[in-house]
């Protein structure tokens, strides 16, 4: 049981503060079995005072004392953190990694052992607990360990996990960029809200409390967007121009162009960071 697990978070960042936030308020963990570090003190101050977790500066001392240690670095500098730590890791640890753009294959060059290994892609929504996470696992993980992540990953949102390694650039091009694409939707509704006359405020809220809605609605009742589209759509009515002007526009080939130019980059990010884990000797 995760309860039962000393947890550390490597770098206590953003996405590292709204884990600890998430364990803690979903009960999923306790704030004495949380270890946060981190380079800047006045950081960690505030996380110990806020959540009262034991913080240390020390990575090598947050590793020693805990089973699951969640590497939340920036990817420019998680090659060093891993060297770093290197030494205290072993098939006793569960090792997870939630830098963006890092592929397992990277992680493994760099630590030359076999480990249990996960990698984690969530998304910026953790902020609020509701993020998308995409769970994938190297070679030696187990199903316990691959549970005891979901139970992590979903006290900040909803997890699933994904057999495939080699589809977590698609994960980072749709679910991991895809709040910017919400965004930039919600943005432009609100403009258009204004054009027509609504106030700036108005047209921003009605625009986001609408994509909000929407959402929920195909969350909780499983239906196919499709179907529900058509259940606003009616004959000769004003959602069909509407969507007659999108497709027109061609706002549904943009969302796929989208999705497939992300994945192609966070592709071609891996690769480098993969040869250059390489060239380093990490």
């Amino acid at each position: 049981m995760l309860k039962d697990k000393k947890i550390s978070i490597i770098g206590t960042g953003n996405m590292g503060e709204a884990l600890v936030s998430g364990l803690i308020s979903s009960a999923s963990s306790s704030p004495e079995n949380i270890i946060c570090t981190d380079i800047r003190t006045h950081k960690l101050e505030f996380v110990k005072n806020k959540y009262g977790v034991t913080t240390l500066t020390e990575n090598i001392k947050a590793v020693e004392a805990s089973d699951i240690i969640i590497y939340a670095v920036k990817p420019q500098i998680i090659s060093s953190v891993l060297k770093e730590t290197a030494p205290l890791l072993d098939m006793s640890k569960l090792i997870i990694s939630i830098a963006a753009g890092v592929p397992l294959a990277a992680i493994e060059t760099c630590l030359k052992k076999e480990l249990r290994l996960i990698r984690v892609m969530p998304n910026i929504a953790a902020f609020v607990k509701e993020s998308a996470s995409v769970i994938s696992a190297g070679a030696n993980a187990t199903r316990e360990d691959i549970d005891l992540s979901m139970t992590i990953f979903d006290s900040m949102g909803k997890s699933i996990f994904l057999k495939e390694n080699l589809l977590m650039d698609a994960i980072t091009g749709l679910s991991g960029s895809g709040p910017a694409y919400v965004f930039v939707i919600v943005d432009a509704l609100a403009d258009a809200g204004v054009k027509m006359g609504l106030s700036r405020e108005d047209a921003l809220f009605l625009s986001t409390q609408t994509i909000l809605g929407a959402a929920k609605l195909l969350m909780e009742t499983k239906e196919h967007p499709g179907r529900l589209k058509d259940m606003v759509t009616s004959p000769g009515g004003t959602t069909i121009a509407g969507i007659h002007s999108l497709e027109k526009g061609g706002l549904r080939a943009t969302l796929i162009n989208a999705v497939e130019a992300a994945t192609r980059r966070s592709k071609e990010l891996g690769e480098i960071v993969l040869k250059n884990f390489m060239d380093s000797g990490c």
